[in-house]
């Protein structure tokens, strides 16, 4: 902490999406943190504080721009840069527009592994929190064919280790309870529905608990959400994308944030997209990043 109030810095996105003016309506709304909105000054014209990065070219609401897709990035790299000096006590990231970024010739899958490389952290965990929930992922942003081979005993212990010292560093929890989804239907059926249940997960599940991570499973995913099962657990850790995402959205959409675990500093965001046909209409919903604000200041406030 730099401050008594929270510094948080707070990027505005995809310029020609809903970002900005979600950005100037939260930037309003009295809350105990001191709020550094960071875009083009003209973007964001009416929030309270704006550290000013302009724009390449202008800006149409709802017409994307790979000519901008530099801004974009320069946006993230002021805000991993107050973070990584202290000048901030963490961010949170309004959507970008990943193919407009690529559309530049711009090599970027994710706010999460674009940090990861920005802030040369070793290993990163994509967790949204919602609804009374915590789902974190073993793969993020992949064609589902490609998951089974992303998905080793290494990078499993990887994401436990992180995902559980992120859990009692961030969220102040003292022994927490990690419940492991499998990969394939009924957790493989004994390796009748595929082999990575018996020979991948439940090692790097057996050497976490080893190594005192209290992790569980391969749980079926069909009955991993019941809750029975969920009134124990601080978190479940889902192997793929939309295997965990649909349960927490449905739980808690337009109010979720995404939060990366294992970076030096606190980030969340928003559970939704850049939504480029609510654009400049102003019936864009603020409550997703409202939450993630929220979340925000809370983690970087004293327990």
């Amino acid at each position: 902490m730099t401050n008594a109030r929270p510094r948080i810095a707070l990027t505005s996105g995809e310029p020609a999406g809903i970002g900005p003016e979600l950005c100037v309506r939260v930037a309003h709304e009295p809350r105990d943190a001191e709020l550094i909105a960071i875009g083009d000054r003209n973007l964001l014209a009416g929030a309270a504080h704006i550290e000013h990065v302009p724009l390449a070219r202008p800006v149409t609401p709802g017409k994307l721009d790979a000519g901008n897709a530099r801004y974009v990035l320069a946006v993230l790299d002021r805000a991993v840069r107050g973070c990584l000096s202290g000048e901030f006590d963490g961010m949170v990231t309004a959507p970008v527009q990943k193919s407009a970024i690529n559309d530049a010739g711009i090599a970027f899958t994710g706010h999460t592994e674009y940090l990861a490389e920005r802030s040369h952290a070793e290993h990163v965990v994509m967790m949204l929190v919602g609804g009374g929930l915590r789902v974190a992922l073993a793969t993020t942003h992949l064609p589902l064919a490609d998951v089974p081979r992303a998905i080793t005993a290494a990078s499993l212990g990887r994401t436990l280790r992180v995902l559980d010292a992120d859990l009692k560093r961030r969220f102040h929890i003292g022994a927490p309870r990690i419940l492991v989804a499998g990969l394939n239907p009924h957790s493989g059926e004994s390796g009748h529905l595929g082999r990575e249940d018996l020979a991948v997960i439940a090692p790097a599940i057996i050497e976490a608990r080893g190594a005192g991570i209290d992790a569980s499973g391969p749980i079926p995913a069909d009955t991993l959400f019941v809750p029975e099962r969920l009134k124990d657990a601080d978190a479940v850790l889902a192997m793929y994308h939309d295997q965990g995402l649909p349960v927490l959205k449905y739980a808690s959409f337009g109010r979720g944030v995404n939060i990366t675990l294992g970076l030096p500093f606190i980030r969340t965001s928003v559970d939704h997209g850049t939504a480029l046909d609510l654009a400049g209409t102003g019936r864009a919903d603020p409550g997703s990043l409202r939450e993630a604000l929220q979340l925000a200041i809370d983690l970087a406030s004293p327990a």
